[in-house]
């Protein structure tokens, strides 16, 4: 029998093999609360343990770093980026991630990158207590190139009412207690692409035996075993904010009120490696730099400046036991304090 989608460049079978792979990926780690899950037209979940719940959801992507990946044929990471991605923001509202939804769009369905791509997001869902309930692969022809994808995942997770994140107990004088970076994590790569060529992607960076490649790949760290950490030790977390695209400069005011300002001291904590390498090849202005990139920080806790350094104990204690990959000896650090804002200045100033 002729196969005219196959002609029109989509292939079922190459869908239908890859289905079977992920099945075959999740059926190692089975979560029991998933009572229907991949093949079905749905998935469902058994919600239970709370009671009064409010639901967290959230939706975003990888961005261009899924072209760094397709170029490198390194396709197991980006899955586990979107993945922490989506949890570090719900985390934000205090949020547990309860299951997860990934959606893959590509040019030609390769089953073995389609794997490659799904078994990290399984792996990731895994080790952060996610159910991952479904999603979606679509082979797209003309919308990408064969060798282009895309990648995107929904995520819900719930918190009690009570419990849940209320920004307006900030006060000036607050401490930031910030959690360390490993790299871009899914942010600012159209700009590190176009400052740093192909060509140079598998030169060594700095003194380690570790490329540019290896750099610009590091996963996206998931933050909510050192946050629930400082949790556990009594230290009550007024904002979180997790650093994305926008940086300090755009991502903290997301959760100060009109008349407060977060004043953060870059020299109290490290940069990584890559990220200061980018900045100077792209010759960014300071501002730009911690516009466009996270600048070393992965995550912000706002807390009351009593409980800032048992906030760090714990946060330290947290990274030992749950280390951040590709950043040795990483610590947390008060990286600034809260203060009254003046009228028509920044909400965010770098000391």
């Amino acid at each position: 029998m002729s196969d005219a989608y196959a002609g029109a460049g989509v292939s079922i079978d190459a869908g239908n093999e890859a289905v079977t792979r992920y099945r075959s990926l999740l059926e190692r780690n089975r979560d029991p609360r998933i009572l229907e899950g991949i093949g079905g037209f749905g998935g469902a979940f058994e919600f239970r343990g709370y009671r009064d719940p409010v639901l967290v959801a959230s939706t975003d992507g990888v961005g261009t770093k899924v072209l760094v990946a397709a170029e490198l044929r390194r396709f197991d990471g980006v899955g586990r980026d979107l993945v922490q991605h989506c949890i570090n923001d719900i985390l934000c509202a205090n949020a547990q991630p309860l299951f997860f939804l990934d959606y893959l769009a590509v040019g030609k369905l390769d089953p073995d990158m389609a794997e490659a791509v799904v078994s990290g997001i399984a792996a990731a869902c895994s080790e952060n207590g996610v159910a991952l309930l479904g999603g979606e692969t679509a082979e797209m022809p003309g919308v990408y190139t064969p060798s282009h994808f895309d990648l995107a995942g929904t995520i819900v997770g719930a918190v009690e009412r009570d419990a849940m994140i209320d920004v307006s107990r900030v006060v000036a004088g607050d401490a930031i207690v910030g959690l360390p970076a490993n790299g871009f994590h899914t942010n600012g790569y159209s700009l590190v692409r176009r400052a740093i060529a192909r060509e140079r992607w598998d030169s060594p960076l700095g003194k380690k035996p570790r490329t540019i490649a290896d750099a610009l790949l590091a996963v996206h760290p998931s933050y909510l075993p050192h946050v629930r950490a400082v949790q556990a030790v009594g230290v009550s977390i007024k904002a979180m904010a997790h650093i994305t695209g926008g940086g300090l400069l755009d991502n903290v005011p997301r959760v100060l009120l009109e008349g407060l300002a977060a004043r953060f001291v870059p020299a109290r904590w490290p940069i990584p490696e890559i990220e200061r390498f980018v900045v100077a090849e792209a010759r960014l202005e300071r501002d730009d730099a911690y516009r466009t990139f996270n600048m070393g920080i992965g995550f912000c806790m706002i807390v009351s400046a009593g409980d800032a350094q048992k906030a760090v104990r714990a946060a330290d204690a947290a990274l030992r036991e749950k280390p951040i990959p590709d950043l040795e000896d990483a610590r947390a650090f008060i990286a600034g304090e809260i203060e009254p804002r003046h009228a028509g200045g920044p909400s965010v100033v770098l000391a």
